[in-house]
């Protein structure tokens, strides 16, 4: 019977979201930062400290910047140093450059500048687009939220925005992880296969800079030196929405000054 199955729709109530640029998250989610420049010795001694303490060298002291290929999001820097740096709950931290992922203070925004995305990326996929995704020495978290894009409540797809298994059948590739050495090769070959004009992705703050492994003889970051990632997207996991709104910026799709 078709009424029990109304019953079941009317409690569970909408689960998608029907307006993803309308999205804004909870006050407790951690994402962009924001910081300003130490006023007194007390505060730039504590910004000192806060660089002294992350595990990943994402903040210097001086000049005080903070990298966010490279922050975790674990907020310490911010229980550290509370007058400089505070973390904020807007997930729109994704650039078409690497240097654009580099705040400072009074930065109030991650901007998106058009000017640095390759023309032919919105002439071919301006209305759909494939991905090929690659854990390249992963930890699953990044892989976890980008499957996330596609289900009931983000729905990407709606977009013509999606995943495919081969790289044959893909428009460019999502690359996830530290890159291990283990998975160079294979990142390479599968980055091959995919035919051109194609796009590189690079989802996650393991992906943007090594993260905690960048320092390991187990990685193999030479991928990143021969070819030239579309969009850096940070996140330690990245968030849906990061992802959601970096693609859509890069293809044109939304804007964000």
């Amino acid at each position: 019977m078709i009424f029990p199955k109304i019953r079941v729709l009317r409690s569970h109530g909408k689960q998608y979201i029907p307006d993803l640029d309308a999205v804004e998250l909870t006050a407790a989610f951690r994402g962009r930062p924001e910081l300003d420049e130490p006023a007194t010795d007390g505060e730039r001694r504590d910004v000192e400290q806060a660089a002294a303490i992350c595990p990943t060298g994402a903040i210097t002291a001086e000049p005080f910047t903070l990298d966010l290929g490279r922050c975790l999001f674990c907020g310490e820097c911010a229980r550290r140093a509370p007058h400089s740096i505070r973390f904020t709950n807007d997930y729109r931290i994704g650039s078409p450059t690497r240097e654009g992922l580099i705040l400072h203070p009074g930065d109030r925004r991650v901007p998106f500048d058009p000017a640095q995305v390759r023309p032919e990326i919105r002439q071919f996929f301006g209305r759909a687009l494939q991905l090929r995704e690659v854990s390249a020495g992963g930890d699953a978290s990044v892989e976890m939220e980008l499957n996330a894009t596609g289900n009931v409540n983000f729905d990407l797809g709606r977009y013509g925005i999606g995943f495919t298994a081969s790289p044959r059948h893909a428009d460019g590739v999502v690359l996830s992880g530290p890159v291990s050495q283990n998975m160079a090769e294979a990142l390479e070959i599968c980055y091959d296969a995919v035919a051109e004009p194609k796009i590189l992705v690079v989802c996650g703050s393991e992906a943007c800079s090594g993260g905690l492994f960048a320092g390991s003889r187990a990685i193999d970051r030479t991928f990143l030196e021969r070819h030239r990632p579309d969009l850096w997207l940070p996140g330690a996991p990245t968030h849906p929405m990061t992802y959601i709104d970096g693609i859509r910026c890069l293809l044109g799709r939304k804007k964000r000054i």
